[in-house]
Parts: structure tokens; C-alpha cells; sequence
């Protein structure tokens, strides 16, 4: 993921990668966005760790920040459809055009939620 995001490679936004947010650290994070991704690894899935991330989602959202996340298994097996959803969500979040190659059929220039 990083390979992919570090120099400014996606539309051209600097992101971060271990990027401290308070008490929390965030996997990768773009300043200028105030967009948060988060790559859950086996220890995400332990007992308990549910919780835990949701309530340190709900924190680091309540400042504003716009979360992401996936798995290792979706980063792995289907990077570029991460990476789709990320550029989607950039988009969005700056109210640029969405990439046709993600506009459903009928849905008028957005994604179906």
C-alpha cells in the first residue's frame, strides 16, 4: 500500500505513513484531506480489538477525520480496488468528477451507497 501512496503518487496528495493522532497512530493518513486509512492485520480480529477499534475510529473521526479501512486480504488480493475506493473517496471529499470506471450505471455520478 505504501509503494502506492508515498510521493504524492495518488492525484497527487502527500500521505503519511505511521502518523500519530492524539494517543492513536494511523496507518496512512493525508493531511490535506483529513482522510485516515487503516490496513487491519490479524490483530484487529482478536477478542476485544472490535471495540477497541471502533471506539478509536469514533475518536479520531470526531476531529474531523475521514476513516478508511480494509483489510490485509483485500490489499493483497485486490490492491487496485482499494486503491479505487481511496481515489473515489479523494474525490469526494474534494468534490472533483468521480473516475467513470467507478460510477454504476443510473447512479448519476455517484456511487451507490
Amino acid at each position: 500500500m505504501w509503494s502506492k501512496l508515498k510521493q504524492k503518487q495518488l492525484l497527487g496528495y502527500r500521505f503519511r505513513r505511521q502518523y500519530s493522532v492524539g494517543s492513536y497512530v494511523i496507518d496512512f493518513f493525508c493531511p490535506e484531506l483529513k482522510l485516515a486509512i487503516e490496513i487491519d492485520g490479524t490483530s484487529h480480529f482478536k477478542d476485544g480489538a472490535e471495540y477497541y477499534d471502533s471506539n478509536r475510529q469514533e475518536s479520531i473521526e470526531q476531529l474531523g477525520i475521514k476513516f478508511l479501512r480494509f483489510n490485509n486480504a483485500e490489499v493483497y488480493k485486490n490492491l487496485n480496488g482499494v486503491l479505487e475506493v481511496i481515489v473515489d473517496n479523494v474525490q469526494k471529499i474534494r468534490n472533483l468528477p468521480l473516475n467513470p470506471l467507478l460510477t454504476k450505471e443510473g447512479s448519476k455520478g455517484r456511487l451507490n451507497s
